[in-house]
């Protein structure tokens, strides 16, 4: 059995390991362009000071293997936005043939996560990297949002799910969420171990999910 290669920012920078990632999307997926990803940085980063440092709120994946280079990461809440396992993942820890759940951020309520302070001089190079990992696909919309940390505002950027795009899942059923959790594959390993990372995430910052432990519960 192939050991599925860990997302590492070496891996993202690196084309012939993101082709491999891609490589088994359906034809005619299309993906964003080098010079479409350099235009939605420039269009977040248009409402950021270039002289200041950058926060990016984790919510999944980017709190236990960020990826990218930071200087610290604190925990932190974000109202009007809830953590939802509400994306079909049909690569990376899933496949056509065995499709898993991935999260973004969707309307409503508020979600606890991580945030990553990232250096002045740094934010172009790690919001690139970012963006080959989070913005090659069209499912997720970046966004500044407000997060408290010890009851203070830091604006900063994270992934919020696009609603329009066909892979966005509204409600499924618990079971059926449950169902590909546990059974979503790809190349970069399975759905289960993704939902199991954050989970012990979420544990070790002391932070109660309601609707991971709902989950928890039901795909055990």
């Amino acid at each position: 059995m192939t050991v599925p290669a860990p997302v590492t920012r070496e891996g993202l920078l690196d084309d012939a390991f993101m082709a491999k990632v891609f490589a088994r999307l359906p034809a005619g997926t299309r993906l964003r362009t080098a010079e479409e990803l350099e235009a939605s940085i420039e269009g977040i980063l248009s409402r950021h000071d270039g002289d200041a440092p950058l926060h990016v709120f984790g919510y999944g994946s980017l709190m236990w293997n960020p990826a990218v280079d930071h200087a610290g990461a604190r925990p932190a809440k974000v109202h009007g936005w809830h953590r939802s396992f509400c994306l079909r993942s049909i690569v990376g820890r899933g496949s056509q043939e065995s499709p898993g759940l991935m999260l973004a951020l969707d309307r409503g309520g508020a979600c606890q996560g991580l945030l990553l302070h990232i250096e002045a001089s740094k934010v172009r190079s790690e919001l690139r990297v970012l963006w080959r990992r989070e913005m090659l696909t069209e499912v997720y919309q970046p966004r500044w949002v407000t997060a408290r940390v010890d009851g203070e505002p830091v604006r900063a950027i994270t992934f919020t799910v696009n609603r329009s795009h066909p892979r966005y899942t509204k409600a499924l059923p618990l079971d059926e969420m449950a169902r590909m959790i546990n059974t979503g594959a790809g190349s970069l390993g399975t759905c289960r171990e993704y939902f199991d990372a954050t989970l012990q995430k979420l544990n070790a910052m002391g932070i109660r999910d309601a609707g991971m432990e709902r989950l928890r519960a039901a795909a055990s």
